[in-house]
């Protein structure tokens, strides 16, 4: 079955609705989805009720990708399946959230004292769906919009990282957490475009003690190098492989979509469903 498990929509920093994402992986020939945005599952459910209405045949599958910090690595982990009515998941979206908002209204703030770049709440607020996770390619843009930088690029080099005397970094949930909460609610954790990591290997081992049970291999930004690299990892570890485009937006240069065109292998999918199976009997 062609698929793609890594897909972001308005509801994060993606910029298609759900309802045009369904259409776009049936036009690119995709059978399955997941809907996979940040620290929300908002779009699920809308794309569940248009392929209802409309009657077109699509697997959706409900998935999120958590946005993490451990020891100044940035950490996405992956989640499928899981109940979204679990207790602790619905707190740690909701403590996702919040920290989203802190740090977006401080960072405001200090732009405002040092820079003397005022931007509203509401100008980053407006650029999601309604309950949307916002997050720093929001404030980038509303940077830009308020002429505090030429383009969206510029604000990323001049505010959106560590070493800005405005950037304020997000209190988040470790991956750890991520990880044992997702698992405990039924769900498939899985290391999200582990290359970004030089911590990938040891970290990888130490979630697996939290019920990690799967690594995406297959990521727009992997070589087959790195997809080699990372399949045996996971065959090393007895950890399921996953893929997707990671799509947030046609390519800027040329507006090609990219969504589905990771050539994810059509096993992976059966693996998913069969690690789910594991996961339900256990």
């Amino acid at each position: 079955m062609k698929t793609d498990l890594h897909i972001h929509t308005y509801y994060s920093d993606g910029v298609f609705s759900p309802e045009k994402i369904v259409d776009t992986a049936l036009d690119v020939g995709l059978e399955a989805i997941a809907l996979t945005d940040h620290d929300n599952i908002l779009s699920y459910d809308v794309a569940k009720k248009y392929l209802q209405e409309t009657g077109k045949k699509l697997e959706v599958i409900q998935g999120i990708e958590v946005n993490t910090l451990y020891k100044n690595n940035e950490v996405h982990i992956l989640g499928y399946f899981m109940d979204v009515e679990n207790s602790d998941f619905k707190e740690m979206i909701k403590t996702q959230q919040q920290a989203r908002i802190k740090q977006t209204k401080e960072i405001i703030s200090l732009l405002a004292k040092k820079e003397g770049i005022k931007i509203k709440f509401d100008d980053i607020k407006r650029q999601v769906a309604p309950g949307g996770s916002i997050g720093r390619p929001h404030i980038a843009k509303a940077i830009t919009n308020a002429g505090g930088t030429t383009n969206v690029m510029e604000a990323y080099a001049k505010y959106i990282n560590d070493d800005s005397p405005v950037y304020v970094q997000r209190k988040t949930v470790s991956p750890h957490d991520a990880v044992e909460i997702i698992y405990d609610a039924g769900g498939i954790p899985v290391i999200a475009h582990p290359h970004d990591l030089e911590i990938a290997r040891e970290l990888i081992k130490e979630l697996m003690q939290y019920g990690l049970r799967g690594i995406e291999a297959y990521h727009r930004k992997h070589s087959p190098a790195c997809v080699e690299y990372f399949s045996s990892m996971a065959e090393e570890f007895g950890l399921i492989v996953t893929g997707g485009s990671d799509f947030h937006c046609p390519n800027i240069m040329n507006g090609q979509i990219i969504l589905g065109k990771n050539f994810v292998p059509e096993w992976v999918y059966s693996k998913l469903l069969e690690e789910k199976k594991r996961i339900d009997m256990a």
